[in-house]
């Protein structure tokens, strides 16, 4: 049974866990960490693609039961440990296959990138909504935040949408899968890691409001700042690019 305390939706369609699989791009040549592997449905065939996979399961009762009944399987290391507080820093190169629980998916992601430092890539199955602000654009109401980090650190693509009902227990939401693969450096020449992100988070906090007032907290001459990069100051953050932000942190002192 489902536990509702750990926002458990399983899967068990194996033409949508080969899709998975396929969107992951696994090879026999990969180290596979799966997060959340529930009942295992998406374990044994990740287990037929990859050279190795970790599999890294919170409920007790669920690792005892995978532990049991994939004990003939040679290439798989069942961990019963929260991914939250899992140390990944040791893993070399490694890519991650998951379906992460709606309420923890952004702090996983970022633990994942910060502290992953083999992490090739993330094949995630989220909610939609969560996709879309991945995957998005400038000039869109998907676009924020999460958009802007998540394509700092790496290249996202929508993979596909996965309806509600082809979970047990039914969630209130479709589902997407997305992948990104991670840079090994940004794209962007950014001075201050910590700075960009500041503008971002500052910009996107009054969405609605135009760069000229929402920037003030960062910039002492707000409006020289943005002419200096380039931006008019009536635009407003939903439409900048993640090289005009980077414009507009390195001008930051």
């Amino acid at each position: 049974m489902a536990k509702k305390s750990l926002g458990q939706n399983f899967l068990f369609d194996p033409a949508i866990l080969s899709r998975i699989v396929e969107a992951s791009g696994i090879t026999k040549d990969d180290l596979v960490v799966e997060i959340g592997p529930g009942h295992g449905t998406l374990t044994k065939q990740l287990c037929a693609a990859a050279k190795k996979v970790i599999s890294i399961e919170l409920d007790k009762e669920l690792y005892e039961k995978l532990l049991s009944e994939m004990s003939d399987i040679t290439n798989l290391e069942l961990v019963n440990h929260d991914a939250m507080e899992y140390d990944f820093s040791n893993l070399g190169r490694f890519k991650v296959v998951a379906n992460i629980p709606y309420y923890i998916t952004t702090p996983i992601l970022f633990r994942l990138i910060e502290t992953g430092t083999g992490l090739q890539s993330m094949t995630l199955t989220v909610q939609k909504e969560v996709a879309d602000r991945i995957v998005a654009v400038p000039g869109g109401k998907d676009y924020g935040v999460l958009s802007v980090a998540v394509q700092f650190y790496g290249h996202a693509t929508y993979g596909f949408t996965i309806p509600a009902g082809a979970f047990r227990p039914v969630p209130k939401v479709d589902s997407a899968v997305v992948h990104i693969d991670l840079l090994n450096k940004p794209d962007l020449t950014v001075k201050n890691k910590d700075i960009f992100f500041r503008v971002v988070r500052t910009a996107f906090s009054q969405r609605r409001k135009m760069l000229s007032n929402s920037l003030k907290p960062v910039f002492d001459n707000v409006r020289e700042a943005l002419q200096h990069a380039g931006i008019e100051p009536t635009r407003r953050p939903e439409t900048l690019t993640l090289a005009e932000f980077a414009k507009l942190s390195n001008l930051v002192e």
